[in-house]
């Protein structure tokens, strides 16, 4: 990981300064929120596919992509995938908790990617592709570490290592959006990349993790 004294500068205006509306659900990458609404920030490697994940489900207000959790302001694609800026591709989620759950939210999160990978992802590989959990408020926090001890319980059952994840609260840091072709990039380009080494595993249920059950398969 590179370090702020040898992060690149970047720049003082935003590589997406006029954000159009979500291409697939017509609504606002930037906010106002309904009254509600919770954000929070996910890296699961290539965030094309992160991103249709999201987008995808009911309840989900509002993705986009960006880059965050590193040094350089206002990074380029190009920047970022030089392994100089430290930032990881993440993807912007808004949800209704009223429609889908935060603990929701989370198993597609564990469960769409293989969180032992470090810096890599599959075939995607450098710090860019990290792992990464930004939250927004206590009750994912907490949710992050329930559901991260569940899932580190089964997937080592299977021989799997150590979860890499990096979790953080988002209000340490600055979420940068991405370039406007990156924006619902797999809507534009329906049979574009996607990369997802996921391990085939799937969360307990919350009512298990909450009564601490026996999570092997």
């Amino acid at each position: 990981m590179v370090d702020p004294d040898g992060a690149l500068p970047g720049r003082s205006t935003p590589v997406l300064p006029t954000p159009a509306k979500h291409a697939v659900l017509g609504t606002s990458l930037t906010g106002p929120w309904p009254d509600g609404a919770k954000v929070i920030y996910l890296g699961m490697g290539c965030f094309w596919g992160s991103e249709e994940i999201y987008w995808r489900l009911p309840g989900v207000i509002s993705t986009s992509v960006g880059y965050m959790g590193g040094y350089t302001k206002n990074p380029t694609y190009e920047e970022v995938c030089t392994g100089l800026t430290g930032h990881t591709e993440a993807v912007m989620v808004v949800y209704d908790p009223a429609v889908i759950s935060t603990y929701e939210i989370l198993r597609n999160f564990w469960e769409n990617h293989d969180p032992t990978q470090g810096y890599r992802q599959g075939n995607d590989t450098g710090t860019q592709y990290r792992g990464a959990i930004y939250y927004t408020d206590d009750e994912q926090r907490e949710l992050i570490e329930r559901t991260r001890a569940a899932y580190a319980k089964v997937i080592a059952d299977r021989g799997y290592g150590d979860i890499t994840t990096e979790v953080l609260p988002a209000s340490g840091l600055t979420y940068f959006m991405a370039e406007d072709y990156h924006q619902q990039y797999l809507y534009k380009v329906p049979n574009g990349y996607r990369c997802h080494a996921n391990t085939g595993l799937a969360l307990p249920a919350l009512e298990s993790i909450a009564q601490g059950l026996d999570t092997r398969a």
